[in-house]
């Protein structure tokens, strides 16, 4: 058992901040290659890649809409060229909110685009990533991990529903693709970060409600990216090969209030 992973390639999507730039470093560290996929913040998915390198890896950041089946498609088409044709563990990190609304006030192309983002990108993303992922499991395990939410099991606040319905359908489909793909040796798991200070609040969360979600921790305080990484590293490696299908949460207790 160890969680040192040379010699792996490793695919991070929204991995140029936040939860998924934490990751994506912290593999390089331990020895991975990495892609980052990225939709709008290049210079920030080119920082990335800059610091993967300097580490002694290969990196590679592609930009891609995962919200868009077609830019995936074009994602994994690099991933395969950049890493003739073996990937070894895939993030399913990105994701996002876009907007807080009632369920008075959601309109039907918000509904669709915050479940093609959070939920749909995690399935064509892991049917992309199949025949690479696949192997004989005494040949060791391949791993998937997705990113969901402490709302995908509180139901979230009643102004984001889409999200937490979204992260909630991520929580089964993990769970549905453990059994899946447990004969094609992959394992599924997810991490299920709570309020982390990163760019998703500072776009979409109010001062006073992000402080609002602090009084409900019992740690008492926000988690950083780099709080939730170590969960992911975990999954990833050799010492949770007989570990799949399940959820570790990532939350400073406020999901036990």
């Amino acid at each position: 058992m160890e969680l040192r992973f040379d010699g792996k390639n490793v695919l991070v999507t929204g991995g140029s901040t936040g939860i998924g730039r934490a990751a994506a470093i912290q593999f390089a560290r331990d020895g991975a290659d990495v892609i980052i996929g990225y939709n709008s913040s290049k210079e920030a998915a080119e920082e990335v890649v800059g610091q993967i390198t300097r580490l002694g890896r290969r990196g590679l950041a592609v930009q891609a809409d995962v919200a868009k089946k077609g830019d995936i498609k074009r994602l994994f088409s690099r991933v395969r060229e950049f890493f003739d044709g073996k990937l070894d563990i895939l993030v399913n990190n990105a994701g996002g909110l876009i907007k807080r609304l009632t369920i008075e006030q959601m309109e039907p192309e918000l509904l669709d685009k915050v479940f093609d983002i959070n939920l749909k990108s995690v399935f064509y993303c892991c049917q992309e990533a199949l025949p690479m992922l696949e192997r004989k499991p005494s040949d060791g395990y391949s791993k998937i991990i997705n990113v969901t939410s402490i709302a995908g099991f509180t139901g979230g606040s009643a102004n984001a529903l889409p999200y937490s319905t979204a992260k909630g359908g991520v929580i089964t489909l993990t769970r549905g693709l453990a059994k899946a793909l447990a004969n094609k040796g992959i394992t599924v798991n997810a991490v299920s970060p709570g309020t982390i200070d990163t760019p998703f609040h500072k776009k979409v969360t109010r001062p006073e409600e992000f402080e609002a979600f602090l009084k409900t921790i019992p740690l008492g305080r926000a988690g950083e990216p780099e709080d939730v990484v170590g969960a992911i590293i975990y999954l990833a490696s050799s010492a949770a090969d007989y570990i799949t299908g399940n959820i570790i949460h990532v939350n400073g207790g406020q999901f036990i209030g």
